[in-house]
């Protein structure tokens, strides 16, 4: 366990609720006794595929992040990969640094400069990924192959609440494209449990936990 700084308080912006807990579960790990505020708006990927609400999804995170900082918030983190995009037009409008949870996956992912494959179950999580994806290598000045799929029936899966089929498509999704991969990337973190049903022998990678390790960095940082 690590100690944190006293007076840090991180806000986390979630689009579902489902990630709430392991996000919090993996923050009592790694930065015990840290000040922590949630935030939820869970009609933003629905929005983000609606051409009369596209507009509004910026101001509503700007409008969210500007609470946090309200309510006495030294960074906010988004913890979903379909708004990383947002993230540095929301901290300049909010004026709080704005952290986003799959940075880390992304710099791992694109390390090697292999062949990278980005699996979704939502075309709204799958694009904002591999954007970010191709920024991460950018800067690091490598250039992987990228191969992606939306999951099909998996999302439908989970939203009606059978989270057992939701990770057998997507582990079926990640052990049909292992062989020909370095790397398999999951673009949302609540597809982290389809990872542990896979069978295969190439890195899995997931958000959640990598990007609380790096939260944590910045704020033993201080």
């Amino acid at each position: 366990m690590t100690s944190t700084t006293p007076a840090t308080r991180v806000a986390f912006l979630h689009t579902g609720a489902v990630v709430i807990p392991p996000v919090m579960e993996l923050v009592g790990e790694q930065l015990p006794g840290l000040s922590t505020v949630n935030y939820l708006d869970d009609r933003i990927v629905a929005d983000l595929a609606d051409p009369a609400h596209q507009e509004s999804v910026a101001e509503r995170l700007a409008d969210l992040a500007a609470a946090a900082k309200s309510a006495g918030a030294d960074v906010v983190m988004f913890t979903c990969s379909s708004i990383s995009h947002l993230a540095a037009p929301t901290a300049e409008k909010a004026g709080i640094p704005v952290l986003r949870i799959d940075e880390a996956m992304a710099d791992e992912a694109v390390a090697a400069a292999g062949r990278v494959t980005v699996l979704a179950t939502l075309p709204t999580t799958l694009e904002p990924t591999l954007g970010l994806l191709r920024e991460r290598a950018e800067l690091a000045g490598t250039t992987p192959e990228f191969v992606s799929e939306v999951v099909p029936g998996a999302f439908e899966a989970v939203a009606g609440g059978d989270r057992a089929a939701h990770d057998r498509l997507v582990a079926e999704a990640i052990e049909r494209h292992a062989p020909t991969s370095d790397v398999v990337v999951l673009a949302q973190a609540s597809m982290a449990s389809a990872a542990e049903a896979a069978r295969v022998e190439v890195p899995v990678m997931t958000s959640l936990r990598p990007g609380i390790a790096r939260l944590a960095e910045r704020v033993q940082a201080g």
